[in-house]
């Protein structure tokens, strides 16, 4: 599970930070982005979600609940476990990456508004539904790690103390599936949001949606070659005339 999250958040940010840079600096993404640095800084992204999952497998026992039913709940043998596990899972798996989404799904909009789509106001929206929904999903399971970790500042016999973990463990399942949820929204969302950008462009829309920048300065540069070419046609022809002319008059 913890997997699970780690990778698509991880994921997701790799992809608003790869828009970003397809966006800002198009050319040097395709120069510098080959398809084997994707597939290493991938590589690396799994690596890192495995290590970073690792306390979610230590602090878990198999529990015995009654005499037939047995249970892999946490096992927190000290507070400073609690304390490690929940504000990882947040700080790592939250806040860390939301605030590299929102920077960079910010700075993509700032872009856009400079380019030929600054009037579309659909591409707006999706961007920016993206980045709510991301936390609407992910912000309910993060506040009970939260409160879980308020809890184990609490001394064992505090009546807050319990009632803090009463409100944790009664809630995480729902919160949990809430987060898990996420995993196939942003599908869903592209397709109801970005019709129009299907049915024009097929499932490639988000790459239309933001070719217009490179374009643009690609047909920038292009027209600024081609005058350059255009001049240095007409002063070849120049010189050309010119040498022909004494020539011409010999004759």
């Amino acid at each position: 599970c913890n997997s699970n999250m780690y990778a698509s958040i991880f994921l997701i940010t790799l992809m608003s930070v790869h828009r970003l840079l397809a966006v800002v600096f198009p050319h040097t993404l395709y120069r510098l982005i080959t398809r084997k640095v994707v597939r290493r800084v991938i590589l690396g992204t799994w690596m890192f979600v495995m290590v970073i999952s690792i306390p979610s497998l230590v602090f878990r026992a198999a529990t015995a609940q009654n005499k037939t039913k047995v249970v892999c709940a946490p096992n927190h043998t000290l507070s400073e476990h609690v304390r490690l596990q929940y504000t990882t899972e947040t700080v790592a798996g939250f806040i860390i990456p939301y605030a590299i989404i929102i920077t960079s799904y910010v700075l993509i909009l700032k872009r856009l508004r400079e380019t030929r789509f600054q009037r579309n106001v659909r591409s707006e929206k999706l961007i920016l539904a993206i980045v709510i929904m991301f936390g609407l999903f992910w912000l309910p399971y993060h506040v009970i790690n939260m409160i879980q970790v308020a809890a184990a500042w609490y001394p064992k016999d505090s009546a807050t103390r319990k009632r803090l973990y009463g409100m944790a463990e009664s809630t995480r399942a729902v919160t949990s599936t809430l987060a898990f949820i996420s995993s196939c929204a942003n599908p869903v969302l592209y397709t109801f949001a970005g019709k129009s950008y299907i049915k024009n462009n097929g499932f490639a829309f988000m790459a239309k949606l933001f070719e217009g920048t490179s374009l643009e300065q690609t047909g920038t540069k292009s027209t600024q070659f081609t005058a350059k070419d255009d001049l240095g046609k007409n002063n070849i022809d120049s010189e050309n005339h010119t040498l022909a002319s004494p020539l011409q008059n010999r004759c």
